[in-house]
């Protein structure tokens, strides 16, 4: 319990005598309470104007007045009155500066840690939210597989190839030249398809077929379905329907070329 003192004096003076008596130096005092030693020696100097606003230089004098044995009340409500802040006791008493138990305050490294785990969930975050972002900007070309086309009545044209099952796409797994074109017709398409380039069959053709010289390096989807390889690798192709159902069938099926008028 607080000694209730009879000194006479200011308060600085009667803080500086108690602190004397006790044998300490304001070191000593600034280690146990917390408070800057530039501060409590403003108090004993009573050199106000270098100190805290009043609130917290009346805590900084009561936090001192109960470390040397002083009544911390008694101290405070002469400080004010010392100060000229007698209108702070007529009035509802600010919190006033306390100084933290050092066992309480959260360790320096525990904050950095906590800070570090907050950075790396803010960054998992992102990454993730970026991630989702590109996977639902990629382009999906998957088609649903109309029905069954009915049979083509005999002697009627061959379909367009879009409607025998799907569109009938080329597709480059390796740089692959090829060359598309209308049975005995015009060409179509002639070029080399880059890896993961496609070329789609126009719907409009009646009887395409295919030429490439590497045709490993190649996969043909009619519809949702990957048609059969069309050759044997590194082994040059040509007049290979492109019509959905004789691709589906496999290279055995496809359909020969027609043969050459007899000469007269």
């Amino acid at each position: 319990m607080d000694e209730v003192t009879s000194e006479t004096g200011t308060v600085g003076e009667q803080l500086r005598g108690a602190r004397e008596r006790e044998g300490i130096t304001l070191e000593d005092v600034a280690a146990r309470t917390r408070i800057p030693t530039r501060h409590l020696q403003s108090l004993e100097d009573g050199e106000w104007d270098k100190l805290p606003a009043p609130m917290y230089t009346i805590g900084f004098a009561k936090s001192y007045a109960g470390m040397v044995g002083l009544d911390r009340g008694a101290i405070g409500d002469a400080l004010k009155l010392e100060m000229g802040a007698g209108a702070l006791a007529a009035r509802p008493e600010a919190q006033v500066f306390e100084p933290a138990d050092p066992a309480r305050v959260m360790p320096r490294w525990l904050v950095l840690l906590a800070l570090v785990a907050l950075v790396a969930v803010a960054a998992a975050f992102l990454w993730n939210r970026n991630r989702t972002l590109s996977a639902d900007d990629s382009p999906v070309a998957e088609a649903e597989a109309p029905a069954t086309a009915p049979a083509a009545a005999p002697g009627a044209a061959p379909a367009p190839a879009a409607t025998a099952g799907g569109p009938v796409v080329i597709t480059a797994n390796e740089a692959a030249w090829i060359q598309v074109s209308e049975r005995g017709g015009a060409t179509l398409f002639q070029g080399e398809l880059a890896s993961g380039q496609s070329y789609e069959v126009p719907a409009t053709a009646t009887a395409p077929v295919l030429r490439t010289g590497r045709p490993q390096a190649i996969r043909i989807s009619v519809g949702t379905a990957d048609a059969p390889a069309v050759g044997e690798a590194d082994r040059t192709v040509s007049n290979v329907s492109l019509l959905g159902p004789d691709l589906m069938r496999g290279p055995a099926a496809t359909p020969a070329a027609p043969p050459a008028s007899p000469a007269r």
